[in-house]
């Protein structure tokens, strides 16, 4: 009577592991099919709406007049201006440009402006402004004078 006690016992034992190893496989199946859809999810909200907008169109140059700029020590900078507008841009006022070029450019050293490579870190420092003044409308600017004296 032992022995069918025990032998009970055992098949019990067994039956609670099959079950309890049955729940977690099913537990964990729920739980894979839950970041499967949760990364079908991310990805078409990427694709819809994360997805980085395609770069604008160029539009038109707006040609500025060229302006002097006073230099230190006497010097002075004449700077004329392109502004590369997008295509969806219209009718761009180029006084904040002016603006902008007048105070980047206003009481730097000659010498700092005749090296190639700080010219070219302040067309970029420029450019950044016209960024946040034309809200985008501007993609790039042309030096299309660069007479110092």
């Amino acid at each position: 009577m032992a022995t069918k006690t025990a032998e009970k016992a055992e098949t019990t034992e067994s039956t609670e592991s099959d079950e309890s190893v049955g729940r977690l496989k099913g537990i964990l199946k729920k739980a894979g099919i839950g970041v499967a859809v949760l990364a079908v999810i991310a990805g078409a909200a990427w694709w819809f709406v994360l997805k980085p907008a395609p770069p604008p169109e160029p539009g038109e140059i707006l040609k500025l007049d060229a302006i002097q700029i006073n230099l230190a020590e006497g010097h002075y900078l004449r700077l004329g201006l392109g502004l590369q507008m997008t295509s969806t841009a219209h009718e761009l006022d180029g006084s904040k440009a002016l603006d902008a070029a007048i105070d980047l450019f206003s009481g730097r050293e000659l010498e700092y402006l005749q090296q190639n490579v700080r010219r070219a870190e302040l067309k970029e420092k420029l450019m950044h402004r016209l960024e946040e003044s034309y809200h985008g409308d501007v993609m790039e600017v042309y030096f299309t004078e660069f007479v110092t004296q």
